[in-house]
């Protein structure tokens, strides 16, 4: 199913999202916070809900050139936040590079993580590695249970998770006895289905008592997200015909209080070849920024604040309590 599909269906069925938002909100902030990097799609695992459809068989993989722009967007955008993100970012060869340079420059990135690929031997040193340049990880986790987690992501994948998080707990990540953190690791939750996520705090509290209990291992906080209805997830809902329900369920769920916080506001997201957007779902779609400025003409000089490109998948991000 193509991109150009997706958006297609999207659009027919409900109203424009850009109507619901209110003008002063359809433009970014100036100046930007976060510089969001894709560095490539090439992941261990092929979850059902992954919208970037990643997998071992894809190929893309970001450049030292693109890599050294976004050191030089960061410093010329004056970004305060690093955001780094996949497919399985420790599959890239240049990652304990990137991740040192970042460390080099003062930074403490963001690193978003499936877990599971610290198991592997060939990439289990990232685990010391990112306690060393105090990385924030992000951590998927659809659920505390096995049954769930699997299901989604594929068999094993649980255990493999609740494993890194052990090795996560043993330097320092999460918080183990209530005096806090040495480093932080956040655990994202997402429902199995084509349901909203259950209130986050509720979930939070759910998680540190399960796992806790049944596998003595800590984390530091959770966010709980909404499935976005592109890549797969939009794949298997139209298979069932229910990807124009899921929309309208979205749409009833809109929360105009929520367009104000929205991601897209304060970040650009870049993507391995240095294509800009205004998030990762957008990268997703293929929806570029206006203008389709890439990430050498951020390095270059500090862009004014522009109109972010909506669609109807962004309600997605203002359901509810928002999931941005």
């Amino acid at each position: 199913m193509s991109e150009k599909s997706i958006l297609s269906i999207l659009r027919d069925a409900a109203p424009a999202f850009f109507t619901m938002v209110p003008p002063e909100h359809r433009m970014t902030n100036e100046p930007l916070t976060t510089l969001q990097i894709n560095i490539g799609y090439v992941c261990n695992l092929a979850c059902r809900h992954c919208h970037l459809q990643c997998g071992p068989k894809r190929t893309e993989v970001m450049s030292r050139e693109v890599m050294q722009a976004c050191f030089d967007a960061y410093e010329t955008g004056g970004f305060t936040s690093v955001d780094i993100t996949g497919g399985a970012p420790e599959m890239h060869p240049d990652m304990e590079w990137f991740l040192r340079e970042w460390q080099a420059r003062g930074v403490r990135p963001i690193v978003r993580t499936n877990l599971c690929i610290l198991t592997d031997p060939r990439y289990s040193h990232f685990v010391n590695l990112y306690a060393e340049v105090g990385a924030q990880l992000f951590g998927s986790l659809p659920f505390y249970s096995a049954r769930n987690v699997d299901k989604i992501r594929g068999d094993g994948t649980f255990m493999a998770s609740i494993e890194a998080l052990r090795m996560l707990n043993d330097v320092g990540f999460g918080d183990h006895d209530g005096q806090g953190d040495t480093h932080t690791i956040t655990l994202v939750f997402n429902p199995a289905g084509a349901t909203m996520p259950p209130d986050q705090a509720s979930m939070e509290q759910q998680f540190h008592r399960n796992l806790a209990r049944d596998f003595d291992v800590h984390f530091s906080n959770l966010v709980a997200i909404t499935n976005n209805p592109i890549g797969r997830f939009a794949e298997a809902l139209n298979r069932k015909g229910k990807l124009e329900g899921y929309l309208h369920r979205l749409v009833d769920a809109f929360n105009p209080a929520t367009t104000e916080g929205m991601m897209c506001r304060d970040q650009i997201s870049v993507d391995y070849a240095g294509r800009v957007y205004d998030c990762d779902f957008n990268q997703a779609l293929g929806l570029e920024i206006v203008g389709k400025k890439t990430i050498f003409d951020f390095a270059r000089e500090r862009q004014p604040s522009r109109r972010i490109v909506f669609a109807n998948h962004c309600y997605a991000c203002t359901a509810g309590a928002g999931s941005s």
